[in-house]
């Protein structure tokens, strides 16, 4: 495997739309893809995005949003699966939040699929539960 540029980028430095039609697409986020202009709206307006490149094509992306100084939030993660089990989601968590290691709460929302548990679990973060403190909740809109 050719080696994997990974980057914080600035405003003039954010993937393209078409880029990240591509990269959504390719791990079956099609629900973010059905509105591309939506999507390109929400990693501009994100808080910190870092991105992985090899040979120049986009393989992976993670954003935050948040405040910054009291919360912040992962809302994506995304590895292309030709580059997946090799260590670049571990690597993108790590340095989307590296700006952000005085800020108390890191916290994340994702489906149910057991592997997903386990990698989040693998990077310090615990699932909210009845025996946790805390409590997760979400509503979806449409």
């Amino acid at each position: 495997m050719n080696s994997v540029d990974i980057a914080s980028c600035t405003a003039d430095t954010l993937p393209l739309t078409a880029e990240l039609v591509r990269l959504y697409d390719s791990v079956g986020w099609s629900a973010y893809t059905r509105e591309p202009e939506a999507l390109q709206l929400g990693i501009r307006g994100s808080l910190h995005v870092v991105t992985a490149r090899q040979d120049g094509l986009l393989v992976g992306l993670a954003r935050v949003i948040g405040d910054g100084a009291t919360i912040c939030y992962l809302q994506d993660v995304l590895v292309d699966p030709t580059v997946q089990r090799t260590g670049l989601g571990r690597e993108l968590v790590a340095r989307v939040f590296e700006p952000f290691a005085h800020v108390r709460q890191h916290v994340l929302m994702t489906d149910e699929e057991p592997g997903q548990k386990a990698f989040y679990e693998a990077l310090g973060f615990a699932q909210l539960g009845e025996d946790a403190p805390g409590r997760a909740f979400v509503r979806f809109q449409g």
